[in-house]
């Protein structure tokens, strides 16, 4: 999570998550602008089109659609400090979501094998004596 969305915030966090060169889809919010120097950045304002070819941002706000769908309805309460397990579970849902549920079930298994999450962990209490 960032602070908001003013240029510093955003651009510092596009400069520490992402590496120089890669293409980034963003609409019209100024604070991305100047992002061509780094990145191959295509901008797609909503105020004229939703979509011109290849650049729209449509696939991310379907993600957001239904990651705030499951957190209203679904989940109902989300502690910030858990907010980005709720985020790895969509995102492995979403990339996953042509898969057959059998298949998902079994790669969500083989991701759990030789791991242990203890209660105090997930409650974000383990340093606590």
């Amino acid at each position: 999570m960032i602070p908001n969305t003013r240029k510093p915030h955003t651009r510092g966090f596009i400069q520490e998550q992402v590496e120089p060169g890669t293409t980034l889809y963003t609409d019209a919010l100024p604070s991305y602008k100047g992002l061509s120097a780094e990145y191959v950045h295509g901008v797609i304002d909503h105020a004229e089109s939703y979509a011109e070819g290849q650049v729209h941002t449509n696939g991310l706000e379907n993600f957001w659609s239904l990651l705030k769908r499951g957190i209203k309805g679904t989940y109902v309460s989300v502690e910030p400090f858990h907010l980005f397990r709720y985020l790895d579970e969509q995102v492995f849902r979403f990339n996953n979501r042509k898969t057959k549920d059998v298949a998902r079930f079994v790669d969500a298994l083989i991701g759990i094998v030789g791991k242990r999450l203890t209660y105090k962990s997930l409650i974000g209490a383990a340093g606590l004596a």
